[in-house]
């Protein structure tokens, strides 16, 4: 044994078996099989070059398979460039350059960075799911895009509602706060309109109160229903003894305003049914019996429209004359300068003003002794210096006076000089201009020399 295998490695051996010990050439181990001397080293040898083998045999098989399948029928490589030497392949072809598979582009030919499909292929319209990470609903169909205007918080309503109401009351044009209130988002706080509203009119005028029981009639119905109407006076009614604080007569004008709410039927018939045996509070009892006698009163009436009275550029001209000739005797007689201007104001006729201007200088010429005239020049000085009368009004008074002079004449006739008088003692006290003074109309006296003469007059 250990001849053959001294033999086998010997330097006389062939090179081959040298270099090569795992050959194919195994007629030694055939000879030892055949002789029958195998030792258990041998033997576990022959069964690993066995396996070994068949190994090489199973890899060469697969790649002479790949070989012959990669050659068209004109026997080129397919794949290849003819204009390339022999055997090299297309680096840009997307077929296999690995000697595997059966030598066809992957996919198909639909592989590969920037291809969008097999030619010819035809996509179908896919319907794009919610539930996608990528999904954009400003990207599907028509997008309508609508402006969102937030609620207005109560806090806020105050701010927003109290400039509209103001200039409101300035032109007096319900379309217009119509229009400002529809841009406005005032979700669940919508009623408190009214009730901001009625509330500011109490600290008004009594033409602020008549503005907004029109205001609220025009309302009803189109953006604020009667449930609504009833909910912002049921607040109202419930803020009475802070509403006292700044307005004495607060329940007696609410009481107005409910009246005048239900015969204008913003508010149901039935409400004042609804408090009835259940008020403690005495000033909302006084507002709820004021509303039930104004109504016993105008049953017959369909609306209660003189309820604030008439506004003072509503008022007819012989009423506003009238208004004024009282203010001016009641002055003469108390001689309270500071409720005459309260009841010059409450009027609300500042363009009308020089009427009463007119008729207090009138009433100095008329009048008999001084009383009058230095009552009459402190009431103008009064109104000139709290600007309630304004220099046009003033100069306008005086020259209708300056006009109408010689008729006045006729009944009173010293009125030229008692004119003269008082627009001396008006000018001193800067109650008119010098302008003013100047233009007051003198009556020269015409003096007769005697009989004698003729009766010519003295030059």
């Amino acid at each position: 044994m250990s001849s053959d295998i001294a033999g086998r490695f010997a330097p006389g051996g062939t090179v081959a078996e040298a270099n090569h010990p795992y050959s194919d050439d195994d007629d030694s181990l055939n000879e030892a099989e055949v002789n029958g001397n195998w030792t258990p080293q041998e033997k576990a040898l022959h069964e690993a070059r066995l396996k070994a083998k068949a190994k090489r045999r199973l890899r060469k098989s697969s790649s002479r398979n790949s070989t012959s399948e990669s050659f068209s029928e004109s026997g080129e490589v397919a794949g290849g460039d003819p204009h390339s030497p022999k055997g090299k392949v297309n680096t840009n072809d997307r077929k296999s350059r690995t000697g595997k598979g059966r030598g066809l582009p992957k996919k198909g030919g639909a592989g590969g960075k920037g291809v969008w499909g097999a030619a010819g292929m035809v996509y179908e319209d896919e319907e794009p799911d919610i539930h996608d990470p990528n999904y954009d609903e400003s990207y599907q169909g028509d997008t309508v895009y609508e402006t969102v205007v937030p609620e207005i918080d109560e806090k806020e309503l105050e701010k927003m509602v109290n400039p509209i109401v103001q200039e409101y009351f300035e032109h007096g044009d319900t379309k217009e706060v119509q229009m400002l209130l529809k841009e406005l988002n005032l979700g669940q706080h919508k009623y408190e309109f009214s009730s901001l509203a009625v509330s500011l009119s109490l600290e008004g005028k009594a033409s602020h109160r008549e503005l907004t029981s029109r205001l609220l009639s025009d309302l009803s119905g189109k953006m604020l229903s009667q449930s609504e109407m009833g909910r912002a006076f049921d607040k109202m009614l419930k803020e009475l003894p802070d509403l006292i604080l700044d307005t004495p007569d607060a329940p007696q004008m609410l009481g107005q305003f409910i009246a005048r709410a239900i015969a204008d039927h913003v508010l149901p018939m039935s409400f004042l049914d609804c408090y009835k045996g259940k008020v403690d509070c005495e000033h909302a009892r006084v507002a709820l019996d004021r509303a039930a006698v104004l109504l016993s009163m105008k049953r017959e009436m369909v609306r209660l429209d003189n309820v604030w009275g008439v506004g003072g550029g509503l008022r007819p001209v012989k009423h506003l004359i009238k208004e004024m000739n009282l203010l001016l005797k009641e002055y003469l007689i108390s001689g309270d300068v500071s409720e005459a201007e309260h009841c010059l104001r409450d009027l609300e006729v500042p363009h009308f003003h020089h009427e009463l201007v007119y008729e207090a200088v009138v009433m100095v010429l008329e009048s008999k002794g001084d009383t009058a005239t230095s009552m009459m020049m402190k009431l103008l000085q009064s109104f000139w210096k709290t600007g309630l009368i304004t220099v046009d009004q003033m100069n306008r008074g005086f020259q209708r006076v300056y006009d109408e002079l010689p008729e006045i004449s006729l009944d009173v006739p010293h009125a030229h000089s008692i004119m003269e008088t008082f627009v001396d003692l008006c000018y001193q006290e800067s109650v008119i201009t010098k302008q003013l003074r100047d233009a007051c109309p003198s009556r020269g006296r015409k003096r007769f020399v005697s009989e004698g003469d003729g009766g010519m007059i003295k030059t």
